[in-house]
């Protein structure tokens, strides 16, 4: 359903007051709490319990992995945020007729979607910086040394991350589709960003191959910006398929 001159004005306040509704409902969600804002630090303090992984030199490039592991831990709530969380929420919405409704009234579908990208990306944001947190107390893991590149890097990294989500959604049909297709996608996302086998620790060719991906460009941005470098190729590689997610979600997406 495409979106016409004749619909109703927006009202004032109404796209914050759909904002305070789905942070409610989003609070009320004990998975994708637990997935975003819990695993992945969680994850990390497991990591850091192993004495191997805060040995020297045990990591790639001479790191500790614990050093390399800091990155996917950031990445992670991202994956979750995007595919295993967003994606089914917006496609159940469309699948129940919210959204069609919602074009009725004053407040717009649009209203919807932008509130649940506000808060899925600021809860995977919020994740990401208590894992840096916690690998800085927890584990003396060293704070990036370019702020700004690592800092441009994350942030890109949630679009391109929410862009995904949005595109998952845009295809799927129903609830149960979308968390399917998510699931999907999911698994290969997390070895990409390097849950796994660091990206580093891959043998060359895949290395090569993953660092194309979105969350591997992500995770070897971070590396590299948290070494003290810029990472212009692999932020490259990060607009680009955030503009082509971003695209192909809004080219594909349908309320109804």
């Amino acid at each position: 359903m495409s979106i016409s001159a004749a619909t109703p004005v927006r009202l004032p306040g109404a796209g914050a007051a759909v904002l305070r509704s789905e942070v409610r409902l989003f609070l009320r969600e004990p998975g994708s709490l637990f997935g975003i804002m819990v695993f992945p630090p969680v994850l990390l303090v497991i990591l850091g319990s192993i004495p191997a992984f805060k040995e020297s030199d045990s990591g790639p490039d001479g790191l500790r992995l614990i050093d390399a592991y800091v990155p996917v831990t950031v990445l992670l709530p991202l994956i979750v945020a995007g595919l295993q969380a967003m994606a089914p929420v917006i496609a159940g919405y469309r699948e129940r007729g919210i959204l069609r409704r919602m074009s009725t009234t004053p407040v717009r579908p649009p209203a919807l979607l932008g509130a649940q990208m506000v808060i899925h990306g600021a809860a995977a944001l919020l994740s990401s910086l208590l894992s840096l947190a916690i690998g800085r107390l927890a584990f003396d893991v060293r704070l990036p040394e370019q702020a700004l590149g690592y800092l441009l890097a994350l942030v890109l990294s949630v679009v391109a991350a929410l862009s995904l989500g949005a595109l998952v959604a845009a295809r799927a049909r129903s609830q149960k589709v979308a968390s399917a297709i998510g699931s999907a996608v999911f698994f290969p996302s997390m070895f990409c960003a390097g849950v796994w086998l660091p990206v580093q620790s891959m043998p060359d060719a895949l290395a090569n191959i993953v660092q194309l991906t979105p969350f591997g460009a992500a995770s070897q941005a971070m590396s590299e910006a948290a070494a003290g470098g810029w990472p212009w190729a692999h932020l490259a590689v990060l607009v680009v398929w955030t503009v082509a997610l971003s695209g192909a979600a809004a080219r594909w997406f349908r309320w109804e």
